[in-house]
């Protein structure tokens, strides 16, 4: 049997792969819900908002390819040709014409319609929630993975980011000093961040001929997008505020936030219906504090994570672990179907 450290969109894809051959296995994940860094909440009148992974782009083949493959549809981000823009505290908002961008893409139905299409494939009793892994250790020719409970596998694969598995899992015998290193140095992808929705019963800025999207250099809101569905049903505006303001209460970020908003759009963003935020840094599956600063994206794709470890039965499969688009959704894609490739290869090799 295979274990998967995690149900984020990495183990769930090598799980599907590995139904999909007949090879057992068992997905853990710590939180109480599958998808990981894929969080696509529900606001007021059920309108989707990703508090998470959200956009892709032309070149992210990997992803669009399996989205092909599960007949699940995207579609373009909506962009205006003039913007809302702020330079500097102390002077006005502009509106300012910006140049044609490439197109950046969501995925029908929300970002999570790709992991619950995947769970959907699998055996339910298959994943279990609320397992925190702190121990894998060696076992004759078996893997020992301690948990909640403890499950004996013929290969594990670390499907969480390398600073997680890094800090908070005890191996036996002890994995590499320059691999654990490096793991400890590796950024996590979304770990800074902080998504913000706000939900609307009528598109206001649609219907007043202003932008949607804003940008700012002072913040605390940073990117602001139309979050419209493709059906143009539901209405949101979603983006990015400065990481720093986690040290705020909820009550002084919403304020700050809503200040900003209303000088940006008018008083009539304040009539939204839902109100979200996500701060990555308090997620305690996603986010561990580092000795040092790192840059965004250090270490991902590092050669070190495509090797294997404990003769070839524990493995690491993530965004952040991935030789393409390492740290996107299109990372973790790839990373998920090669480790179920070569697991599936070594299975029909060993049936020879």
């Amino acid at each position: 049997m295979v274990v998967i450290i995690g149900a984020g969109l990495s183990g769930l894809l090598t799980a599907y792969r590995l139904k999909q051959q007949g090879i057992a296995f068992k997905i853990l994940e710590a939180r109480d819900r599958i998808g990981g860094r894929i969080n696509t909440v529900l606001g007021a009148k059920n309108t989707p908002v990703e508090m998470g992974a959200t956009w892709f782009n032309e070149q992210h083949y990997n992803l669009i390819g399996l989205l092909e493959e599960l007949e699940i549809g995207a579609f373009e981000q909506y962009m205006d040709d003039s913007v809302f823009y702020q330079r500097e505290a102390n002077l006005p908002t502009e509106k300012i014409q910006i140049p044609k961008q490439s197109p950046s893409y969501r995925i029908y139905g929300g970002t999570a319609n790709l992991i619950n299409t995947l769970y959907e494939k699998l055996d339910k009793e298959s994943i279990l929630l609320n397992q925190v892994v702190t121990s894998i250790r060696q076992k004759d020719d078996k893997i020992e993975v301690i948990a909640e409970n403890i499950f004996e596998a013929d290969k594990v694969i670390l499907a969480i980011p390398p600073k997680l598995w890094a800090k908070k899992i005890q191996f036996e015998p002890a994995l590499p000093d320059n691999l654990i290193a490096i793991a400890k140095q590796t950024h996590t992808w979304m770990e800074d961040s902080i998504k913000i929705a706000l939900s609307f019963d009528k598109p206001f800025w649609q219907e007043e001929k202003i932008p949607a999207t804003f940008f700012s250099n002072v913040g605390p809101i940073t990117e602001f997008y139309d979050h419209s569905n493709y059906e143009r049903s539901k209405f949101a505006l979603c983006g990015f505020m400065h990481s720093p303001l986690k040290s705020l209460t909820d009550a002084e970020r919403k304020d700050i936030v809503l200040n900003q908003l209303n000088q940006v759009y008018g008083p009539k963003v304040t009539s939204y219906i839902s109100y979200e935020e996500c701060i990555w840094s308090k997620e305690e599956h996603t986010f561990e504090a580092s000795i040092e600063l790192l840059y965004p994206h250090q270490n991902n794709g590092n050669p070190i994570f495509s090797n294997t470890f404990f003769e070839g039965k524990l493995l690491v499969s993530s965004a952040e672990s991935s030789l393409e688009s390492a740290g996107y959704m299109d990372g973790a894609v790839y990373a998920g179907n090669e480790i179920a490739r070569r697991i599936i290869e070594e299975y029909k090799t060993l049936k020879q």
